[in-house]
């Protein structure tokens, strides 16, 4: 295996952006907490344990005490299903190229987190196990867990490949502005329900200090099209579902009225000093920009406990109003997953193991926060916070990553976010529209020369025009025509030939 990919003992990694996201509907599985011991099956002791060598990507440093975690899991999981457990992390800047390594190398893997944008690609080469005999056999839990129209959102060809963590499965969409300047122009929060009124908002802004820029960019590199998002992106924008419905037609959105009307919408909004003028070329966080008093506000996805956040990130009070209520999308559930690689001798005691990340509160509280005691201490049953002398720059394991393993909602809160967070959360999940197109997931092999030109022109074209950098008046013709040369409209019947081909066999 190449020496970038990092077991338990290696040293730095490379410190990246990982953006993730998150309805459901009376009759469902709970997504809140099973029994932890319910799916239990208590071990032959004549069974030889098994290490499963589990690997997954992270940011910054392999945290110096992750050995005493294995351990501390390993006392857990050897007990209960005669298994023990190899963490590898990787750095995400490293994740695809050293993934696809251990894969293709059939080196032993036998758990690996699934991001979406590759889950369809693991399928189609095979490299991920089917897992519904699995599940049935060894995820009780996990079944018990996730509403299984959210689990069935991971399906492919008839079969799940990956099973989604339990998260925020869905989005809102909405505006986080700065508490300060919010009070000091007396802005009501309450009126703001759309587009026009963030309009309003930065026009007061801007009047009351003209030399002030109240829009940036929510990340670096993002437009504005992903973050106030009317539509299922059905993945890639390359075709999208109006209003997530649309009765499963499917439109080319850079040539639909509604976009037009948008780039020119946020055209006018550069042109009156709204929106940062380098904003499809910034290299800053907005974070860096709303301390540096370079921006007031940002478009963004929003999820509960939000708001709590991103007032930490910038290390002032923000406000989050929502523009667009949750709705659940296959990207929104897929995009944070688990599968069993193809290159595991021992499949069922991958599934117990990830069975254990479902349904266990104390192996998910060790992935997620550490050794009690150590790494943490309790406040109160569901509060935890840092240790006398510890804080998150000196402590021996502070991944900060629960939304990576598992079941999140078995986790503690710690100390300053809601209480009730993962409560908000299911009941965000649950009362969130789920797309019409939930679980259709496209397959790009029979158009992947007009996939690969019509992306490069999106490229070209979607963050000038997105952030109102360029007139749309003369550069939108211009893009939709080299899209169309490209093979844009190709594209889309192919996908709407998978959408309805999908739609027949989910009825």
């Amino acid at each position: 295996m190449n020496k970038k990919t990092m077991a338990v003992s290696s040293v730095v990694l490379s410190s990246m952006l990982f953006l993730s996201a998150c309805g459901s509907s009376g009759n469902q599985a709970s997504t809140t907490t099973p029994s932890s011991t319910a799916t239990e099956k208590t071990p032959s002791s004549n069974e030889k344990s098994v290490e499963l060598n589990v690997a997954f990507p992270i940011f910054g440093a392999v945290p110096k005490d992750i050995i005493a975690v294995q351990e501390a899991i390993n006392q857990i999981s050897l007990k209960k299903i005669n298994a023990t457990v190899k963490l590898t992390p990787i750095s995400i800047g490293d994740w695809q190229q050293q993934n696809n390594l251990m894969l293709t190398s059939n080196e032993k893997l036998d758990l690996m987190a699934v991001l979406g944008n590759n889950y369809s690609n693991l399928v189609a080469k095979n490299q991920v196990l089917p897992l519904s005999k699995l599940l049935d056999q060894q995820g009780e839990g996990i079944k018990k867990s996730l509403d299984p129209a959210y689990l069935n959102a991971a399906k492919v060809k008839g079969d799940i490949y990956a099973v989604p963590t339990i998260r925020d499965l869905a989005a809102n969409y909405g505006i986080l502005m700065k508490k300060e300047i919010v009070d000091k122009y007396k802005i009501d929060t309450t009126k703001i329900k759309t587009l026009d009124d963030v309009e309003a908002v930065l026009k007061t802004v801007k009047d009351g200090n003209p030399n002030f820029t109240p829009l940036v960019p929510s990340a670096v590199g993002r437009s504005f099209t992903e973050e106030y998002v009317p539509f299922d992106n059905l993945g890639d924008y390359i075709g999208v579902l109006p209003n997530y419905d649309n009765d499963l037609k499917i439109v080319n959105l850079y040539e639909s009225k509604d976009y037009a009307d948008f780039v020119k919408k946020m055209r006018s909004w550069y042109s009156a000093g709204y929106i940062l003028k380098d904003a499809a070329t910034n290299k800053d966080s907005q974070f860096d920009l709303i301390k540096a008093n370079k921006g007031f506000a940002y478009l963004s996805k929003q999820k509960p406990g939000f708001e709590v956040n991103e007032t930490k990130s910038v290390g002032q009070p923000m406000v989050a109003v929502s523009l667009i209520p949750p709705v659940a999308t296959t990207s929104t559930v897929t995009s944070i997953m688990w599968g069993i690689p193809r290159n595991t001798k021992t499949p069922e005691k991958a599934m117990a193991f990830l069975n254990l990340m479902y349904a266990d509160k104390d192996i998910i509280n060790l992935f997620d926060w550490g050794i009690e005691g150590k790494h943490y201490v309790k406040k109160s049953d569901n509060v935890i916070d840092y240790p006398e002398g510890v804080n998150s720059s000196n402590s021996g394991y502070n991944l900060n990553m629960g939304w990576l393993f598992g079941n999140q909602f078995l986790s503690y809160v710690f100390n300053g976010d809601e209480p009730n967070l993962w409560k908000n959360m299911d009941e965000f999940n649950k009362s969130a529209k789920k797309s019409k197109a939930l679980g259709f997931i496209f397959d790009v092999t029979p158009i992947k020369t007009e996939y690969a030109a019509v992306t490069n022109v999106v490229k070209q074209y979607k963050l000038p025009l997105e952030t109102g950098s360029v007139d749309p008046d003369t550069v939108l013709p211009d893009f939709i025509a080299k899209l169309k040369s490209a093979g844009m409209d190709k594209i889309i019947a192919e996908k709407q030939k998978q959408l309805d081909e999908w739609a027949k066999s989910n009825k």
